[in-house]
């Protein structure tokens, strides 16, 4: 199954086509304030590229979220739009998910980290053949690896930005090396689950915001 992928939420945003279990092509974006202006532009370069056109698409995966809330609605809408124009079904996956896919299988646990800002980190535990074993959060770094077990992996930005924090707390913490653009991996997993009827029609997609939006009142 051919499938467009689209990754925004975080600075490292990404656009992939993948077939099956193989990524064909993958372009990344700069950074967060530019996904807006550069994610359309980089879905017709890849498509382009590949030789292929909108329609030889058979269906669409986004990452949901965490992440920019303004990141989340240009990824989510994008993908709503592409799809809802070729008729395709779609399907959403946590971006924290995906992570944790990532490096499954090289560690008893892992545990996904993604960087919220104000000191804070969207996070999820997973076990070593990366199924969620509680919730996903958002809050303070040192509560978070606090409640890890002695040995696990870590992934994401996250865990790049609080390493030292990580390892202070956890000893044993690994960081296996691996890129944090999701869109290739993203497809990869998506097409089994697309394949088993489990896409949706474009306005079921939902945003997974585990923060509520910092909206502030005007000064008068």
């Amino acid at each position: 199954m051919r499938v467009l992928a689209v990754d925004t939420t975080t600075e490292r945003g990404s656009v992939a086509v993948t077939e099956d279990d193989c990524v064909r092509g993958e372009v990344r974006l700069a950074s967060s304030e530019g996904h807006s202006r550069r994610l359309l532009p980089a879905v017709a370069f890849l498509l382009h590229s590949l030789g292929l056109r909108p329609g030889d698409v058979e269906a669409f995966a986004v990452t949901t979220g965490p992440g920019s809330f303004t990141g989340l609605r240009v990824g989510l809408s994008t993908v709503q739009g592409l799809a809802l124009g070729a008729g395709r079904p779609c399907l959403g996956m946590s971006a924290l998910d995906v992570l944790a896919a990532r490096i499954a299988g090289t560690a008893p646990a892992s545990v996904a980290l993604m960087d919220a800002y104000r000191g804070e980190v969207y996070g999820a535990v997973y076990d070593g053949e990366g199924v969620m074993t509680g919730r996903a959060s958002v809050e303070r770094p040192e509560a978070l690896v606090a409640r890890t077990p002695e040995v696990a992996a870590f992934v994401g930005d996250g865990a790049e930005r609080h390493r030292e924090l990580i390892v202070s707390l956890r000893p044993r913490a690994l960081f296996p090396p691996r890129s944090l653009f999701l869109a290739g991996t993203l497809g990869r997993l998506a097409a089994p689950r697309l394949k088993r009827g489990e896409g949706v029609a474009p306005a079921e997609l939902r945003p997974l915001y585990l923060r509520e939006p910092d909206i502030r009142r005007p000064a008068p």
